[in-house]
């Protein structure tokens, strides 16, 4: 069952949220320098040992990326897109379910889409009575 955020409750956790997504970023960048000391950095030269320490380097940074993803998940948001800089959090609009949309750079949660439109079809969030739990 998926719990739902309320925006006190996801502006709350969004500096946890952040750090997680940060250090996803930076596992996968560490994945792209190991597939690139794989691929560029065994020359006819290199033994065996030397590409075997390197598979296993990257195995291991792969290992961390997809455990960090599942850490940033584990929160209750949804990662859209880690290049892009997007994450979701389910959250309610009165009876529909509805996402909290978060941008890398944003300091808090200002906006909200339905769920089957994108980052295209965000809406600021009101501060009038429209009930957003």
């Amino acid at each position: 069952m998926t719990s739902y955020f309320s925006v006190i409750d996801a502006n709350k956790i969004l500096p946890v949220v952040i750090r997680k997504f940060n250090y996803a970023k930076k596992m996968k960048v560490e994945v792209m320098k190991m597939e690139e000391k794989l691929t560029s950095g065994i020359t006819p030269t290199s033994s065996l040992e030397e590409y075997t320490i390197i598979k296993r380097k990257l195995n291991s940074s792969v290992t961390k990326f997809y455990q960090s993803i599942e850490d940033l998940e584990s929160t209750g948001v949804v990662l859209k897109g880690l290049d892009e800089g997007l994450l979701d959090f389910p959250a309610k609009r009165f009876d529909e379910e509805i996402w909290l949309c978060w941008k890398e750079g944003e300091k808090e949660i200002k906006f909200w889409h339905e769920k089957e439109t994108g980052f295209m079809g965000r809406k600021p969030i009101s501060v009038s009575n429209e009930s957003l739990v």
